[in-house]
């Protein structure tokens, strides 16, 4: 039996409670070809290089080896009509087209600078209400009861998605993450039928998006996708093809790993009762604290679209043109050349330049608004939450292996502060 890399090791179910020793191991390579001939980049100096090269790019229709491992991993096949690349997974100039249209709507207009964070209000609002609503329970799921209602509210609400679109797209958007596998168990007959319903609910969310649209085209309404549909800028308006894709890339991203910031938050603080005490005493160590709680659980382990387009040498590698580069910024987060003691919760860790969102022009578009939700949601959580408790550590986990968090956090509380 041929022994796993550190890699497809991390790339097990069983092992996304804790993918870190394997990053560990992962890391004494910084740059690893991988069995099925893809490249594996685990070290934060190596990774920021990557995300500033011109020769990687994030369109995976550029790279064949790419779109045939992701055809096998439970990544959905398209329709014909919406093959266009979202914007996370596209290069420039389509990408920086695309992704300056959509900073218009998704931020304001130039006279509302302060388009984000006119929002508080309303986010402690929903904070503030769900918290409320869990008054007189002794045990709560961080995840079902407060992680997730907050971000999806929020997202329906900046896009313009009727509220009563959320239970489907719910499901659909959980069943297409459980189908994507890019590791060893990918072959499974268990993974291959988790893959066909996965198939099925992306195409179910697709054509619940574009009808939507269709809908905006027809009668404007509010948010940001009928705007979209209606823009009069030089650079737009997207083709339908183009707005299906990018909004379903928002609806998803934009409340998916929130969820998980938010859930991984809560159980970090609960792991580590000094750092949660610290908080407690000190709540402006919320800003601070957050980027180090994301530095430390990363809501988006790796990237899988990208790919070299030539030959590149890197830490004593040749990535060789074509080959599929997997950039690991879970690993690159608790990367000891780039952060003292990577493995302990620092809330007032300086210098602190995680991975969590990126870098480069793939920065992540919906960060300044992720962040003032966790900040709000955790700070709230801490102050008003009593005795909170893990009920079992580690908590299940969902199977994406991009988009790690766990599937339910119990935990016991004392009550619920006014």
């Amino acid at each position: 039996m041929v022994e796993e890399t550190p890699w497809q090791q991390a790339l097990r179910y069983a092992n996304r409670a804790d993918p870190y020793p394997f990053y560990k191991e992962l890391r004494k390579t910084p740059v690893s070809r991988q069995p099925d001939g893809s490249y594996v980049v685990s070290t934060y100096r190596e990774i920021v290089s990557l995300l500033h090269d011109t020769r990687i790019s994030s369109d995976p229709t550029k790279c064949p080896q790419l779109a045939s491992m992701m055809e096998g991993s439970g990544e959905p096949a398209v329709e014909s009509e919406f093959m266009v690349p979202d914007i996370i997974s596209s290069d420039p100039p389509e990408h920086d087209r695309y992704r300056r249209l959509m900073t218009r709507h998704f931020y304001g207009p130039s006279d509302a600078p302060d388009w984000i964070s006119r929002l508080e209000p309303e986010i402690r609002r929903i904070v503030d209400d769900l918290l409320d609503g869990l008054r007189g329970k002794t045990r709560i799921d961080v995840v079902d009861d407060f992680a997730y209602p907050l971000p999806v509210t929020l997202i329906c609400e900046v896009l313009g998605v009727p509220r009563e679109y959320e239970a489907r797209f719910h499901t659909w958007i959980e069943s297409a993450l459980d189908s994507f596998d890019l590791g060893p168990e990918a072959s499974s007959e268990e993974a291959e039928s988790r893959k066909k319903e996965g198939d099925e609910s992306y195409r179910e969310f697709q054509r619940l998006v574009s009808g939507l649209i269709d809908r905006y085209a027809e009668e404007p309404g509010p948010g940001m996708l009928s705007a979209m549909v209606h823009d009069d800028s030089p650079d737009g308006p997207m083709p339908k093809s183009a707005l299906v894709s990018n909004a379903m890339l928002l609806l998803f991203a934009g409340h998916e790993t929130t969820v998980n910031l938010i859930a991984h938050s809560v159980l970090t603080l609960l792991r580590h009762p000094d750092a949660l005490e610290k908080l407690r005493r000190r709540p402006e160590l919320i800003v601070p604290g957050v980027e180090e709680l994301l530095r430390y659980e990363s809501s988006v382990q790796f990237w899988f679209t990208r790919s070299a387009l030539e030959d590149i040498e890197i830490a004593g590698t040749t990535i060789p043109k074509g080959a599929p580069v997997f950039l690991a910024y879970g690993a690159a987060n608790r990367d000891p050349q780039r952060f003292t003691d990577p493995d302990e919760v620092d809330l007032e860790r300086p210098d602190n330049q995680h991975l969590g969102y990126s870098q480069g022009v793939h920065f992540c578009f919906g960060a300044p608004l992720a962040r003032l939700e966790v900040q709000i949601a955790v700070d709230e959580f801490v102050r008003r939450v009593e005795n909170p408790r893990l009920v079992a550590d580690p908590p299940p986990y969902r199977r994406n292996q991009v988009f790690r968090g766990p599937r339910h956090l119990l935990v016991d509380i004392g009550g619920i502060r006014g």
